[in-house]
């Protein structure tokens, strides 16, 4: 059970890293400007198994799907919509069903933010969250106001990012050659009551064409290889807690255009592997 709670996080997280020296919110806010020429509407999805696990985990197979979709334009903020069911099974044979929905609006400017999610256990209905953040200007404390699971008003001082403006600040440091960003970022997840200090490490680009011949069918039909990419390493730590390991960590590459492939999100004592098995464009507006 404890296997199951811990990759309730799961979605959130990939919402935070995909899209996917600490900026201040004031440069996120600028960032999110440039978004029409880096992050591209799609929709892809991505079969999930389990990559390793040790006998302290309790797991033996994980099976499942995420679909995740990406729509939006700097005017008329974006919309992120991801679900993933995944199957479970333990060291006594026993399996649990996990259904995993999550939906974000987060206006083009970076001042407000809107969540909401939702997690069943075998088909019957467990936590859900759902709440809203805002701030007048990039500078200023961002003031949650959550619904559910219980009303409740947070104000989240200092540098903190929403999961678009993280993606979008992620592609500028790639772009630009750097190797380490740090970030703090607030996605609505544990019952909207956490902001998580991330270290992301940004790899050496891959020019395009570089691997053409490791590409899934989906992404050589998309043309993934003729784009610049990035291998990325995420670490996501709890704050104010000391530990020098993170509470999990999230692998991707990561294109010029927001798009990832090769997931593997690592929780110490068990890790999953996201493969991409679909990726379809979708239809961009312009911004009036």
């Amino acid at each position: 059970m404890l296997a199951v709670k811990r990759t309730l996080a799961l979605v959130a997280a990939l919402a935070a890293a995909g899209g996917l020296a600490c900026a201040f919110p004031q440069q996120a806010s600028a960032l999110a400007a440039k978004a029409p020429s880096k992050l591209v509407p799609h929709r892809a999805i991505y079969e999930m198994t389990l990559d390793g696990a040790r006998s302290a985990s309790g797991i033996t197979g994980i099976d499942g799907r995420m679909v995740f979709e990406f729509t939006g334009s700097p005017c008329d903020g974006y919309s992120l919509n991801m679900r993933m069911v995944t199957q479970m099974t333990d060291t006594q044979g026993q399996t649990n069903l996990t259904d995993l929905r999550s939906s974000t609006w987060e206006q083009g400017d970076g001042k407000k933010f809107r969540f909401q999610s939702a997690q069943y256990l075998n088909d019957k209905l467990g936590d859900v969250t759902m709440g809203r953040a805002v701030r007048a200007d990039p500078s200023e404390t961002v003031k949650v106001n959550l619904s559910q699971p219980s009303r409740a008003e947070l104000d989240l001082s200092g540098q903190v990012f929403f999961p678009t403006q993280h993606s979008i600040a992620l592609i500028e440091k790639a772009v630009s050659g750097q190797s380490l960003f740090q970030a703090r970022i607030y996605d609505g997840s544990e019952k909207g009551r956490k902001v998580y200090e991330t270290t992301a490490f940004i790899g050496t680009v891959v020019k395009p064409g570089a691997d053409e011949t490791k590409l899934e069918a989906p992404a050589k039909e998309k043309k993934l290889g003729e784009l610049p990419s990035w291998p990325v390493s995420i670490g996501y730590f709890e704050p104010k807690n000391g530990d020098l390991t993170p509470s999990y960590q999230i692998d991707f590459r990561l294109y010029e255009n927001g798009v990832s492939r090769e997931l593997l999100i690592d929780y110490g004592d068990f890790s999953i592997q996201g493969t991409l098995t679909s990726l379809e464009y979708l239809q961009a507006k312009d911004c009036r």
